[in-house]
């Protein structure tokens, strides 16, 4: 299996994804935020009328042996469900949309290693020794449900679900042959966190790459700090890691990575020779950004869907003098700063988002036309703010100017269509690739709208919900 992810643009060949599970069905409201969650969600909805398309379309454009000619029976009837399931006879079991559930699975077949994650999660949980054993005896496929959901085979909860694990995003980051492992802000990814390292360390499909998996160190002697946390913790998240061109990447500090993280992040990479160029993007710690990718995402070499107000083209200076002496006008400006491997000068800074969007264009991605730039809710107040929270700006890419997001961004999927682009219900996609009516390879400058009533309350977009292995160089 190959591993390669240079662009966030390149045509998408592999990914990891995970289907929603039934802990997300068990989010109760008075934990919804612990988990990071900000509402519950009807399982079912999510499952069957949001996520299942997404699961369809990506195999059709990555995979279509799985699902071409199947594509009326899939859900015609109940027992077809299956399909959509981890380890189970009927699940696609794709090559490349690949389920990380499955991912668990295999590895658990290992005794060794089921016994050591085993003892992990537990240890991380508080589970009792006694339970720690009757777990080790669980087949792998039931193990991996339980590591997942937090509930027992008879549908005892035991801990808590990951409902988090949807937004694989944040696992892990491929910077062109590596893997750069996520260190988690919050105690309620934890558990993702790891299982993840023993999944990539462990499954044969990684074997060839384990060399080039890269864990982020704590700062050393954190634990010596005054306060019970330690000071600033070094996390980071894979929301916060863009890669924009094969050797340069983007880093979002925010309220998921912290600035040692970051630090961390660019230490690594120099030192691996992975990049040559990082560019930290500051963002305000607020709930509503989370990630950078929250904020802007790429959908062509000279194209970026990006969140009007935190543009510094223009300054929003009023007349008065309030406007001035108050500091209310574009305080949610980023902070850019470019970092050079081996450079002896002061790191580059750039006065605005868009112009260090417009430079990765022309001089990493050697584009020759100009820059546009697709703002959330069209850059009307309060459409832009309102789409921005419902993932107008975190966006997919299947390939260079094809892109996945919710249908329910009126005004930005508008200023999409203003710019040229079809924008298409992912039924009726999903309906012309199945007749050939159209072709993969034959769809440019596309929108693709996929139902989202229940799956954008759970703050997270297409972008969030993939993380990709493989990409085509540009």
């Amino acid at each position: 299996m190959r591993i390669n992810v240079s662009s966030e643009i390149g045509t998408l060949r592999s990914l990891i994804i995970h289907s929603p599970d039934s802990g997300i069905g068990k989010v109760a409201p008075s934990k919804a935020q612990d988990w990071l969650f900000e509402d519950i969600l009807h399982l079912e909805t999510v499952r069957k009328k949001e996520y299942d398309q997404y699961v369809k379309l990506l195999l059709y454009f990555l995979d279509p042996g799985k699902i071409k000619g199947n594509l009326s029976n899939i859900d015609a009837e109940s027992s077809m469900r299956n399909f959509y399931k981890p380890c189970k006879p009927e699940f696609h079991n794709s090559e490349h949309v690949i389920e990380i559930e499955k991912l668990l699975a295999d590895i658990l077949h290992d005794s060794d290693i089921c016994k050591k994650l085993t003892a992990s999660v537990c240890a991380i949980e508080g589970c009792s020794y006694r339970l720690q054993q009757e777990l080790i005896k669980s087949k792998p496929a039931e193990l991996a449900k339980v590591f997942i959901s937090g509930s027992m085979y008879d549908g005892n909860m035991i801990f808590a679900p990951v409902p988090n694990f949807i937004f694989t995003r944040d696992i892990g980051i491929t910077i062109n042959n590596f893997i750069l492992l996520s260190k988690p802000a919050k105690k309620a990814r934890s558990r993702e966190a790891l299982l993840a390292r023993y999944i990539f360390f462990n499954h044969p499909r990684f074997q060839n790459y384990r060399d080039n998996i890269l864990e982020i160190p704590d700062t050393i002697k954190y634990f010596l700090r005054p306060g019970e946390e330690h000071g600033e913790k070094t996390t980071i998240e894979g929301g916060d890691v863009m890669v924009v061109s094969k050797r340069h990447i983007l880093i979002g500090c925010s309220e998921r990575t912290s600035a040692s993280g970051a630090s961390e992040a660019i230490k690594l990479l120099f030192e691996n020779d992975v990049v040559d160029k990082v560019t930290v993007v500051r963002i305000p710690h607020k709930r509503d950004f989370m990630h950078i990718d929250t904020l802007f995402t790429q959908v062509k070499r000279n194209m970026w869907v990006v969140l009007g107000s935190i543009s510094s083209q223009e300054q929003h200076k009023g007349s008065e003098a309030v406007d001035y002496l108050s500091e209310k006008r574009n305080k949610e400006k980023p902070e850019i700063i470019q970092f050079q491997k081996d450079s002896k000068e002061k790191p580059t800074s750039f006065g605005c988002i868009e112009e260090l969007l417009d430079d990765i264009s022309k001089n990493d991605l050697n584009s020759q036309e100009e820059t546009i730039f697709i703002y959330s809710g069209g850059k009307q107040f309060p459409y832009d703010v309102r789409e921005q929270w419902t993932d107008s700006c975190n966006l997919l890419a299947l390939k260079e100017g094809v892109v996945v997001g919710y249908d329910r961004n009126d005004y930005t999927i508008q200023a999409f269509r203003d710019h040229g682009f079809t924008a298409i219900e992912v039924a009726d996609l999903l309906d012309k690739l199945e007749k050939e009516k159209l072709k993969p390879e034959e769809i440019e400058n596309t929108f693709i709208m996929i139902p989202s009533a229940e799956l954008s309350r759970a703050r997270g977009g297409f972008h969030c919900m993939s993380m990709p292995l493989f990409r085509e160089e540009l």
